[in-house]
């Protein structure tokens, strides 16, 4: 099952992580792998020294021509996972411009570029996956993240919105939403006993989640066995969304 061999896959924010996990278990199932990054590209070559069949790569988001550089760079995929993200915590009434500007284009232009720019080819050989990396925080009023989630929320509807155009060439757009995962951007919260705890103590399950709970799902919609799915989201959250 999951037999991913001959095929190409990019990923986005794959340096650690989620992302980073995805990556890895998309490899192990028979993928070529292109391992995203944006900060440098020694901690891309790093993360792809992991992981078997994977290639690094560095590349900016918030840029206008992100898509066609990234393309340059890969040439067609089969597989396209949107992980990478930015996330400033600001209240609702005191993100900057240019926090504003960075959300929205890592975010959410770059998932439209991307998913059009690497869609044609999809579309053309009669197979494509594409799987975007929402949040809990789509549901949940974080009086923190609300842009973050506003970022997370319209990418979804993106991905129902063109699932039905995609469908009829074998292209499927499905999103993934994680809750509170033990990643590098919840480290400050996962140090502190009292953030901890607080958190876990709205988590119906009780605990953090970890990359290894959430990259099988994408595994699985990546894969032949998930054709049948689009348009669809998964949330592994704990039920984090539900309280």
């Amino acid at each position: 099952m999951f037999d991913l061999t001959g095929k190409t896959a990019l990923v986005t924010g794959a340096t650690q992580g989620i992302g980073f996990e995805i990556a890895k278990q998309l490899s192990a199932h028979g993928a070529k792998v292109f391992v995203g990054g944006c900060s440098s590209m020694e901690k891309c070559a790093r993360a792809a020294g992991q992981i078997e069949n994977a290639t690094p790569l560095l590349a900016d988001l918030t840029a206008a021509d992100c898509a066609e550089a990234l393309f340059a760079k890969t040439g067609e995929v089969d597989i396209l996972v949107l992980n990478a993200s930015i996330q400033y915590k600001e209240a609702w009434d005191a993100f900057s411009a240019e926090q504003y500007d960075d959300m929205m284009n890592c975010n959410l232009r770059a998932s439209y570029l991307l998913i059009k720019k690497y869609a044609d080819g999809m579309k053309k050989r009669g197979f494509g996956r594409i799987v975007t990396l929402g949040s809990v925080n789509q549901y949940n009023q974080h009086p923190e993240l609300s842009l973050y989630g506003v970022t997370k929320m319209a990418q979804l509807k993106m991905v129902k919105n063109f699932a039905p155009a995609l469908a009829p060439f074998g292209v499927t757009i499905n999103n993934v939403a994680p809750g509170a995962i033990e990643t590098p951007r919840n480290e400050g919260v996962m140090n502190d006993p009292a953030k901890k705890a607080a958190v876990e103590g709205m988590i119906p399950c009780g605990r953090f989640g970890t990359p290894e709970d959430v990259a099988p799902a994408v595994l699985l919609l990546c894969s032949p066995e998930g054709s049948y799915m689009t348009g669809s989201e998964i949330v592994i959250d704990g039920g984090l969304s539900l309280k």
